[in-house]
């Protein structure tokens, strides 16, 4: 059996809300919460428009019940399916580790896994969320929308920046904005690595913070805090983290080959290759290095560049900064920071001070080259920064 897909204007979380309702208790379209265009890259090709999709009339199996379409560091477009089965269960299991189900507020765009989870938990809690709707993200207008919350619990989901917004404000005496980070319950953070120096200062206001690790193949978050959630198994391949549990997803529309290398059943269970890089002891506690595919060799030696971007990023004004790999006549490869046109951040001392601090935390060949200075970080339709795009204006800058 099949059903039919429903494109619906993730600008209007409403109404992608209501679609997610019908889809999960009244067997209606599977929902494809897309976002408007932003010129960023979504296709192989620069400047390729992509193919229209759903075509009329398209469908797919009456157990999915949401596809997120993403693009990946390739930018080669994927489109998850997801079931009602998966999306409940880890909704299950989210409200499981958290200490009950609740009510939320909807602070990311509901395109990306994690806004639409919060649709999804709030639609197994049988709560109304609030819902922040479009525009730039700003602190008090955060705070605003916390205080409409009026269930026992309060939850909500964001990604490291916006984060960093609130515990800016707080800390430069917004007392509103305070008050918001300590009302809630539970503040999920996910999307990309939290670091140490910013879930301490959030802590320090009295934000209960929770960091997340999944993706949009395992439903969205699926490890709490380094812990896998619910029935959630994360173990390492040859290096490499692998997931399985009820909340992954049936795979990629269209894609049966890029399907199959991405799950695989093992041990009497169904995998995911998570494509990251890891570790997990013996107490089950995971630990996330990087991607597989962002490591570089300097100098002969491996650097994985997610671990300089973690520590870049505690450097003060560097928050938002990108490393990707440049190429170098004498190393082969080096790290290259590049940040938004601040007016400071380029300075030969901070330079230094950072080439300082990362190699002593991860070594020599791990030290920044240099930090490039860009009028905008171009970011793909998941939000996350466009990193291939990001290594050409580098070089281009430096050429």
């Amino acid at each position: 059996m099949t059903r039919e897909l429903r494109v619906v204007d993730a600008s209007r979380p409403e109404e992608v809300f209501v679609a997610l309702r019908e889809a999960l208790t009244a067997g209606g379209a599977a929902v494809v919460p897309r976002s408007a265009p932003s010129g960023t890259r979504s296709m192989p090709e620069p400047g390729a428009a992509p193919e229209p999709w759903p075509s009329a009339g398209e469908r797919v199996a009456q157990n999915v019940a949401l596809v997120i379409e993403t693009s990946g560091s390739t930018g080669v477009p994927k489109r998850v399916a997801l079931s009602a089965d998966a999306l409940l269960a880890s909704a299950a299991a989210s409200a499981s580790a958290l200490g009950g189900q609740g009510q939320w507020l909807l602070a990311l765009p509901a395109h990306y896994v994690a806004g639409a989870q919060v649709l999804v938990r709030s639609l197994a809690a049988e709560t109304e969320p609030i819902l922040y709707g479009g525009g730039h993200f700003e602190a008090e207008r955060f705070a605003s929308l916390a205080q409409e919350l009026d269930h026992d619990l309060r939850f909500t989901s964001l990604v490291p920046v916006q984060l960093a917004r609130l515990v800016e404000a707080a800390e430069a005496g917004s007392r509103t904005v305070a008050d918001a980070l300590r009302r809630f319950d539970g503040i999920l953070v996910g999307g990309q690595a939290l670091s140490t120096q910013l879930r301490e200062r959030a802590e320090a206001i009295g934000a209960r913070i929770v960091s997340t690790y999944g993706s949009s193949e395992t439903a969205g978050g699926c490890v709490y805090d380094r812990v896998p959630i619910g029935t959630a198994v994360v173990r390492t391949v040859d290096g490499q983290l692998e997931i399985s549990g009820p909340m992954l997803a049936e795979g990629y529309l269209g894609e049966p080959d890029r399907t199959a290398a991405a799950f695989h059943e093992a041990d009497d269970a169904r995998w995911y290759r998570t494509g990251d890089l890891g570790s997990v002891d013996d107490a089950g506690r995971v630990t996330v290095l990087g991607r597989v595919d962002n490591v570089i060799i300097s100098g002969g030696e491996k650097v994985l560049l997610d671990a300089v971007e973690r520590a870049v990023r505690e450097h003060p004004g560097l928050h938002e900064a990108v490393v990707v790999a440049a190429e170098d006549a004498r190393w082969g490869q080096v790290p290259v920071v590049v940040v938004e046109v601040s007016g400071e951040a380029t300075s030969s001392a901070t330079l230094e001070t950072l080439r300082r601090a990362v190699r002593e935390r991860l070594g020599r060949a791990a030290a920044p080259a240099r930090i490039v200075e860009v009028d905008r970080l171009p970011r793909l339709n998941s939000g996350k920064p466009d990193r291939v795009v990001l290594a050409r204006l580098a070089a281009a800058l430096e050429a």
